[in-house]
């Protein structure tokens, strides 16, 4: 007669799996991170060669999310999980769909690297490198909040977006002053532009993940409104006098 699996097997068997699936996010969250940081540093540094790895190697996340999905789509249809543990799996996989957009995100900003030739104000990128730095320090302890379920960490990067948003509102016009006050840096900043925006964008993907730790803790979503500060599409100038 045919051993069947028993009740402990089936729960030591699904939690190995749901384990499988959190190592993952580990590690293609630690993948994002680096991603992250490096594309900040190659256009701060003006560093093409390292520009040309971060595109590289942006398949290695765009391979964890095929394999989070796929985990997590083939332990669903095989444990039919209930409440918490469907949660986890569905949280799993809007994650993995976040940290791939970071990397696409931290690419773009890589071949904006490769396509600027000019020289840019230091002034300016200092603002560009503190938009990286505190949306690196975002997704790290969004991160951090979800292998320790810590709905008050995520609370606070979701809180803290709005700090992301007004350094790319002071980024934005201090570039449009730039190429108001002389055309030939038309170029750069806009280039410039893309890659803040970027930032910008990865900053609310660390919001989207806050929001999906809060509603895996909790077992409801957020209803307070996200707080966001981007202001640019308001943003009217007059051209300098001379």
């Amino acid at each position: 007669m045919e051993n069947l699996p028993t009740a402990d097997h089936t729960v030591k068997a699904f939690d190995e799996e749901l384990g499988a699936i959190r190592t993952l996010i580990a590690e293609m969250g630690g993948t994002a991170e680096e991603q992250l940081a490096r594309a900040v540093d190659a256009l701060t540094r003006r560093d093409p060669e390292l520009a040309e790895q971060v595109i590289a190697d942006d398949t290695r996340l765009d391979q964890f999310e095929l394999e989070i999905e796929d985990q997590s789509i083939r332990t669903i249809a095989k444990r039919q999980p209930m409440a918490s543990d469907l949660r986890e799996l569905m949280v799993a996989i809007r994650i993995a769909s976040d940290l791939e957009r970071v990397g696409d995100l931290a690419k773009n900003i890589s071949k904006r690297t490769i396509a600027m030739t000019d020289h840019i104000p230091s002034r300016v990128l200092g603002g560009f490198r503190r938009m990286g730095m505190l949306a690196l320090e975002q997704l790290k302890t969004v991160l951090d909040a979800y292998a320790r379920r810590d709905t008050e960490k995520a609370l606070g990067v979701w809180n803290e977006d709005e700090e992301l948003d007004q350094l790319y509102n002071s980024v934005f016009r201090e570039l449009l002053t730039y190429m108001m006050e002389d055309p030939r840096t038309i170029g750069m900043c806009t280039h410039l532009l893309f890659g803040a925006k970027n930032i910008e964008r990865i900053g609310d993907h660390a919001t989207n993940i806050a929001e999906n730790v809060y509603y895996l803790v909790e077992g409801h979503q957020l209803v307070d409104e996200r707080p966001k500060q981007d202001k640019t599409s308001l943003t009217t100038f007059e051209h300098p006098q001379h």
